[in-house]
């Protein structure tokens, strides 16, 4: 070649891009083609391929130029052992309609340059080549036997942009800088040392004093007088368990009475009491009155301080008012097993209160006869049921049973001679006081987990109500034969626990039930059948808590259609209620400053007896009734 075309020939290589020479490994298998530089570690041999990206846009695919021989396989599929070097360059313009190569690694060189185009012509669009280079250096090396690593640097990259270069650059930086910093290695170390066991730190033991010198201590716990003598040892004294509430013996009490001492005044009170035994009179057939002539009448009653009495010393959990036209008298039963009397006509007061002590628990439940007023009946706890009478001045005892807590009880019969009992366990008792003994004639258990309150019906005394847990059940005395017997019917509308549960007091025609749900509830008992309907629903606030004694709303027995009970509200207050949920009258006053839980009304005068917690009773008088 003459020195004119040799250097025209230079001359056009320097308009054209110079493209770096790749170095790539001489295989048929090769199946990526990156920007970065790929480093392959074999045992035997090394290969590394480096791509540059170039523009296409002005050759047609058929007029690239390519090494002539660009792959050369080997018929075994292995490089060679002996170390060779093979450095050939090849700059001839492929020609028109060149045939595709059979050869699999020229098929697949030729797709790695189209991606290659692809991703050179998304980063550099514009960019335009004249012509490739393409030098392909192939070295293999013998077991034993290492080659120089050629490793071009960043700025071999001359056909990269500058902030491609820069990018590069930032990515290898980084990677080495993870490199030197050992995660793996740090991360397995501390792992070790949290998985590594420390052994628990002894606990320091405090040095023997030597000299028996140590810190100053009481001469009261050391037991030695100031003067250094011990003293002598005081004996402890024997630690003596008594029963809280210790059941009383069996068989009548004397009445003998706790806050008195004065015999002859006590005898006047018995005297007292004992006339009154003439039973109180119904009169049904007189009717109700009307409610505004019922208001006025309760208008007219009042309260003062000498109607103010303080009569137990715990709650009150139970209360009745004799029926007598002449006098007034109150009876209370409270928490600690006391029955109050309380003679409201006696000057001073504090004269006419006398308290006795039949039970040991509290005294839930509290009837005067109906055969003979000056018999007062009481129920407790304790599992006894007594009989008061004023004219032997004893408290004889009816029914016993001490494996069992009694909860209420009331009258089967007009003359007094049975009764129905409900035992806090669900339990019922029919009792006979004609038979001599203290046991019952029939015990029955119910569907009731527990009853609070048992009630006859005034009309057909066979047929009882009792308040439970969550149910009110009507039963039917005379299939009280049958152990276990069911229920006539149930009232199932109530939410929460029930407190009572109530005839009205003349026709039995309404049933009225007081439950924790805040509401108290009216029902149609005008015909005992397998349905008694809800009449009325009143919101009333029942929640007395702890302290206080549970809320149980009562029936006027003058006027069997409105209903009485006690107040959370303040200022404190008792509440009538007509049995269509309007409210009729409510008592207060300056000397009512406590919350009256329970209350009972004269059953033919405007009188009315409320009881606290704290042992009072705050009476409401009309100035007609004294």
């Amino acid at each position: 070649m003459s020195r004119s075309g040799a250097a025209a020939e230079k001359a056009d290589s320097r308009q054209r891009p110079q493209m770096k020479v790749n170095e790539y490994k001489e295989n048929q298998n090769i199946a990526y083609v990156s920007l970065r530089p790929v480093q392959t570690t074999v045992l035997i041999k090394t290969a590394k391929v480096y791509l540059a990206p170039f523009s296409l846009s002005n050759y047609q695919l058929d007029q690239l130029m390519c090494p002539k021989s660009l792959l050369e396989k080997n018929s075994n599929n292995e490089v060679a052992c002996k170390k060779t070097k093979i450095k050939k360059t090849c700059r001839r313009i492929i020609p028109p309609k060149m045939k595709t190569t059979s050869s699999k690694s020229e098929s697949t060189l030729q797709n790695s340059a189209s991606a290659v185009h692809t991703e050179s012509n998304k980063l550099q669009p514009k960019r335009t080549a004249d012509a490739m280079n393409l030098s392909v250096d192939v070295e293999s090396s013998q077991d034993g036997d290492s080659d120089e690593d050629i490793t071009p640097g960043l700025d071999d990259f001359s056909g990269l942009s500058p902030y491609e270069r820069k990018r590069l650059k930032n990515i290898s930086e980084n990677a080495d800088f993870f490199a030197s910093l050992q995660l793996s290695e740090s991360a397995a170390r501390l792992r070790e040392i949290i998985e590594k066991r420390q052994p628990p730190k002894s606990k320091r033991k405090k040095p023997k004093r030597e000299n028996g010198v140590g810190c100053r201590r009481s001469m009261r716990l050391l037991k030695v007088d100031p003067s250094g003598v011990s003293l002598p040892a005081t004996p402890t004294p024997p630690t003596l368990v008594a029963d809280e509430t210790p059941l009383l013996p069996p068989g009548p009490l004397e009445m003998t009475s706790e806050n008195q001492e004065d015999n002859e005044r006590f005898k006047g009170f018995l005297h007292t009491w004992a006339g009154m035994n003439k039973p109180s009179s119904k009169n049904t057939e007189k009717g109700l009155s009307s409610i505004k002539s019922y208001r006025a009448n309760l208008n007219g009653m009042v309260i003062s301080e000498d109607t103010v009495y303080k009569v137990t010393t715990g709650p009150i959990f139970s209360m009745a008012l004799h029926p007598s036209e002449t006098r007034t008298l109150v009876a209370v039963g409270a928490k600690f097993g006391q029955v109050g009397l309380c003679d409201l006509t006696q000057q001073p007061k504090e004269d006419g209160v006398y308290v006795f002590h039949p039970h040991s628990q509290p005294v839930s439940c509290l009837y005067f006869s109906p055969a003979n007023p000056a018999h007062i009946l009481s129920l407790s706890y304790d599992g006894t049921l007594r009989c008061g009478d004023f004219s032997r001045a004893i408290f004889e005892e009816v029914y016993r049973n001490e494996r069992s807590s009694f909860s209420s009880f009331d009258f089967l019969s007009e003359d007094a001679s049975t009764l129905i009992v409900g035992h806090w366990d669900g339990n019922m008792s029919l009792v006979d006081r004609r038979t001599p003994g203290t046991s019952y004639e029939k015990l029955t258990s119910s569907s009731m987990g527990k009853i609070r309150t048992v009630h006859v019906h005034p009309v057909h005394r066979q047929y009882f109500i009792t308040a439970g847990l969550r149910d009110t059940h009507i039963y039917d005395a005379r299939q009280l034969k049958s152990r276990g017997s069911q229920p006539l019917i149930s009232l199932t509308e109530h939410t929460k626990s029930i407190a009572s549960a109530y005839f009205s007091p003349l026709t039995g025609n309404r049933v009225v039930t007081t439950c924790a749900d805040c509401n108290l509830r009216i029902f149609d008992s005008s015909c005992v059948s397998s349905k008694i309907p809800l009449l009325t629903t009143i919101r009333h606030n029942t929640f007395t808590g702890r302290w206080l004694t549970r809320f149980q709303a009562m029936w006027d027995p003058k006027q069997e259609d409105c209903v009485i009970v006690g107040s959370m509200a303040h200022p404190r207050r008792v509440e009538i209620f007509h049995e269509t949920g309007k409210r009729v009258h409510s008592f207060g006053g300056e000397c009512l400053v406590s919350v009256c839980s329970i209350n009972a009304m004269h059953p033919t005068r405007y009188i009315l007896a409320g009881g606290n917690s704290s042992g009072k009773i705050h009476v409401f008088m009309n100035e007609k009734s004294c």
